[in-house]
Formats: C-alpha cells, structure tokens, sequence
C-alpha cells in the first residue's frame, strides 16, 4: 500500500515508466547536485537517453520513436525529475520542439525534423517567446516577408530551454498586420541557417542544468519552411502548449515528490523532545497535506494525458493540471524545507535544490495566472451556453 496515488498504467507505458527510473537511478541523479553547482549541460546524459530510447518515445514508430503515449511521456518526465529536474526539462524541451512538427509538419518535415531527433538526437526548438511578448504570445515581434521563392525572418527569441543544444528552430513570425487575425506563421530555421545566432546563456535560478539562451535570426529560408499553414502560427503554438502544460505538471510533481520524500524520511528519523517529528502535529500534518495535493495533482495530471490520448480537447483540463501540480509542489518543497530546517537550507540539500527548481514550473508554458484565465474564459463559456438553453424560445425571438 503507498500513501501517494498511483496512476493505472498500460504495460508499455510501465515499460517506459521503469526505463526511465532505471536511467535516473544510475545516470542522473547520482550528478544532479554536481550539474546544479556547476550549472553544466549533461551532455553524458544523451547517448543513454538516445539509445533507451526514451528522448524520441513520443515520436511515432514510422520516424524511428517509440510511437508512446501522452501518458507515457508525462510516467517518463516524473520519474527523470524525481532524480534530476534539469535532465527532466531537457526531455521537456525536446517534446515541445517536436510537437509543432508532430502537429502540423508536412510529411517530408517529419520525416527530417521527428527522424533526426528519434534516430540521431537532433533536438528541435520552440522559438516562441520573446523579451515583449512572453504570456501575451500574439504580441511578437519578430517579422517574416516574402523574399523571392522564400521569406526573410528578422527578429530575437528569448527563455529558449535547450536552446544552447538544439539543431532545429520553429521559429514563430509576423506574417500579417500586427493586430489582426491569423497574422502569425511557424518556419523552420536549421540552427546553421546564414543568418541565425544562438546567444546569451541565462543564468538561472533553478534548473541550472540546462541551457536557456537567446535566437537571433535576420535569415532567409525557403517557403517550404512553413511548419503547418501560412496565417496559423499562433493556433499551432498554442495547441502545442496545451500539451507542454501537461508535460510541466509532470515535471512539478517528480520535484514535489523528491521533496516530500526527502522530507518524510527526515520526520521519522529526527528526534525532537523525545520523539520522532512526524508525531508533532505541526509537522505531521504538513506531510499528511503533501500526500493528499501529491495524489490529487497526479489524478489530474494523469486525467489530462489520458484525455488527450484520446484525443479530446485538453486545452482547460490541461491548465488545471498544470496550475494544481506546479503550485502544489510550490506549497510542498516549501514546507520540505521548513520540516529540515537549517538542513535542508544549506547546499547541498536536496530540498534546497528542489526548491529552486520548482519555481519555473509556475512560470514556463504560461504562468499561474495565464492558466487561470484560460480557466476563467472556460468557465465563462460554459455559464453562458447553460443560461443560452435555459432562456425560452419566445424570449430569444424577442430580443
């Protein structure tokens, strides 16, 4: 009996599920502390991600992935930030990069973009953000004109994870009218494009393992760039984040857990006014709220990639996932750190690493409070079409 809730897994997502915790056990988190303190990208974990087979499992058989689950991939990204939240958003990264193509890439695109991250580790980049336009994604301002038999990108891309060690770019662009509809296109610029510059390596707060730097492009690239349709830029990117939410809400539950691991092994071992700390009700019940958000945000979170699985709309379950599960871990590695006190507040701690990690999860594929406006304008919708079919015909026809 466990006191977390435990998803129903199919047997080749718990394949993927014990891969992955195989790899974390012996790979990665035997150097997450070193990877943090020296905020080095670890390189040594991407032959073993390649060759399991786990950093292509989302991409279908006929590319060279392992054609997985939603599921499967949120079982995988929890189990790799258990261990190690930077290698955790490194495999985040590579999901978000491919999914644009996975969802609107022609099949020739897929067949280079999806084969060369399955078959050679070729990551891909979601270029979508930028210093004026982070929550507010339609504000772009990166342009993109017709220039002959292709079109001249002009612009700076910022807060790119992995961005230091992808070889691809979707590149998100002013197609149109700044304001309008449909005004924004996708390209794909290959990272040796002319043109193309990766810069200016973030020094971040958490996550340190990983790369997020800057993309300036002033390149041009032929009209075959376009990832999915002319104008539709905007839809793809969002329909890639409704997915990237859930992956997030993973990632924010394998730091909760490492955290609320840490600290319930504390409670029961450290002795205080002649007994464990776990029978202090202060500290008890601070552990007994882990469990219950713990096991609520993992329903969630796993009701989300199952939905999507079959192929329903996750765009509001999705963000309910991903605002639970990151501010519940927010909630957990902050009362993991009160129950260690001094110790879990010196390095290196665990939960002091933990801590620091947590905090882009409320902040990355839209913030706490972009979730809750998609959330507001969902319940909104709903209101309204309740209160539409309750009105009479008479009163409709009236007005």
């Amino acid at each position: 009996m466990t006191t977390i809730w435990r998803p129903a897994l199919g047997d080749t997502e718990q394949d993927w599920q014990r891969i992955a915790r195989n790899l974390t056990a012996s790979h990665f988190e035997p150097v997450a502390a070193a990877i943090d303190r020296d905020q080095r990208y670890p390189v040594e974990h991407l032959p073993p991600l390649r060759e399991s087979g786990v950093s292509g499992l989302f991409i279908p058989e006929q590319y060279g992935g392992g054609g997985a689950t939603l599921t499967a991939l949120v079982a995988v990204v929890e189990a790799i930030a258990e261990g190690c939240a930077s290698t955790a958003a490194i495999m985040a990264a590579l999901s978000l990069g491919a999914f644009p193509v996975l969802l609107g890439g022609t099949e020739e695109q897929k067949q280079e973009l999806l084969g060369g991250l399955a078959r050679r580790g070729e990551a891909v980049n979601f270029a979508l953000s930028e210093r004026g336009a982070g929550s507010d994604a339609a504000a772009i301002q990166t342009t993109a004109v017709r220039d002959g038999a292709g079109w001249r990108i002009r612009g700076e891309k910022c807060w790119l994870g992995n961005g230091g060690h992808s070889r691809h770019f979707i590149v998100f662009a002013l197609t149109g009218e700044p304001g309008s509809r449909n005004n924004i296109t996708a390209f794909w610029v290959p990272r040796d494009t002319e043109g193309a510059t990766v810069d200016f390596h973030e020094d971040k707060m958490g996550i340190r393992g990983t790369t997020t730097t800057n993309f300036k492009v002033d390149s041009w690239v032929p009209h075959a760039s376009i990832i999915g349709h002319e104008g539709q830029g905007l839809k793809l990117a969002l329909s890639t984040l409704n997915v990237g939410r859930v992956v997030v809400a993973a990632q924010a539950l394998g730091i909760a857990l490492c955290s609320y691991r840490a600290a319930s092994d504390f409670a029961v071992t450290r002795r205080t006014f002649g007994r464990a700390v776990v029978d202090h009700q202060g500290i008890g019940f601070m552990l007994a709220n882990a469990a219950t958000q713990l096991s609520a945000a993992r329903m969630m979170t796993f009701e989300a990639a199952k939905a999507y699985d079959a192929g329903q709309d996750i765009s509001t379950l999705g963000a309910m996932a991903k605002l639970f599960a990151s501010e519940a871990s927010h909630t957990i590695c902050d009362d993991a750190m009160q129950i260690l006190g001094g110790r879990g507040y010196v390095k290196p701690s665990v939960v002091e690493r933990c801590y620091r990690d947590q905090r882009i999860t409320e902040i990355y594929e839209g913030t706490s409070e972009i979730q809750r406006l998609v959330i507001a304008r969902a319940v909104k919708r709903e209101a309204e079409g309740r209160l539409r079919a309750a009105v009479p015909a008479t009163v409709l026809l009236q007005a």
